[in-house]
């Protein structure tokens, strides 16, 4: 499965999370090809945040919802619950205060939806324990010192972190590759996708 096919499986793999007709912001949203399917395939209501200006001129030839935001000032600018769905899609990692941002998320959306890369996924492991050197691979294909990733986690850390902030974990998908992983999550699934809400 090429890189392409497994990014249009893991946008599969959110969209079952989201109600059909909801209202959704999908956080740091790239090109919107998440959006778009959400739109195409859900009929939600969407918008798009994204800081890159690039990004913003891609959604909006889409027709998509979209405005230039950066996402670690927060999201002062909604009300609670205004939202029934905020998306975070491969971005945690690259946010300077997780922790903050997962606490406005929640204060915003009914329910929240996280998908990151597990750093605790069995290569990730190999590679630093046996190599001694930090990761480079199919699902981490940056050096460590021209990587985005500015905090890498584990699904334990993530789910710890959860725990700490009043944060219910309602379901989960493990993904690697082109499957789901339902044993071993934490070393075998190299992607983690989460239903969140507030406690």
């Amino acid at each position: 499965m090429n890189e392409q096919n497994f990014q249009s499986f893991s946008y599969e793999e959110i969209a079952k999370f989201v109600e059909p007709k909801s209202r959704v912001l999908d956080l740091g949203c790239g090109e919107g090809e998440l959006l778009e399917l959400l739109t195409k395939t859900k009929g939600v209501n969407g918008r798009g945040v994204d800081i890159e200006e690039t990004m913003i001129v891609a959604c909006i030839s889409k027709g998509l919802s979209v405005f230039q935001g950066n996402l670690e000032e927060g999201l002062k600018d909604y009300p609670d619950k205004s939202y029934d769905f905020v998306i975070l899609n491969q971005t945690l990692q690259m946010i300077h205060k997780p922790a903050f941002l997962l606490k406005e998320m929640v204060r915003v959306g009914k329910r929240v939806v996280v998908n990151f890369p597990n750093f605790g996924y069995l290569i990730n492991r190999i590679q630093l324990g046996i190599g001694g050197t930090m990761p480079v691979n199919k699902n981490i294909p940056y050096q460590w010192f021209d990587t985005p990733n500015i905090h890498f986690c584990t699904r334990r850390d993530f789910f710890q972190l959860c725990k700490s902030l009043g944060i219910r974990i309602v379901d989960e998908i493990a993904i690697h590759k082109n499957r789901k992983i339902k044993l071993g999550k934490d070393i075998f699934a190299s992607q983690i996708c989460l239903l969140l809400e507030e406690i």
